[in-house]
């Protein structure tokens, strides 16, 4: 499966409103994640702390571009030490 940029996932969820799109979106990034390849220390998966860190600082109505854009964020910082 190639993988699908912040953009692609975004515009493939775009139908759905809410909870909803940003549960296609957060499963959408986890079907792609490849964490267990490259442990971080061997303590977590990436995405899934980038979709909880996303919980606790997104604003209300955040989801769609803006959402997968800030997921795609929180991993790249993660993945690279940043956060």
């Amino acid at each position: 499966m190639p993988v699908l940029t912040a953009e692609q996932i975004a515009e493939k969820t775009m139908h759905l409103n809410g909870k909803k799109n940003i549960a296609a979106i957060n499963k959408l990034f986890r079907d792609q994640d490849e964490s267990h390849l490259w442990p971080i220390n061997g303590k977590f998966n990436a995405t899934e702390r980038a979709i909880r860190n996303a919980r606790k600082h997104r604003g209300h109505g955040c989801d769609g571009l803006a959402y997968a854009m800030t997921l795609d964020t929180w991993i790249s910082n993660i993945v690279n030490g940043e956060a």
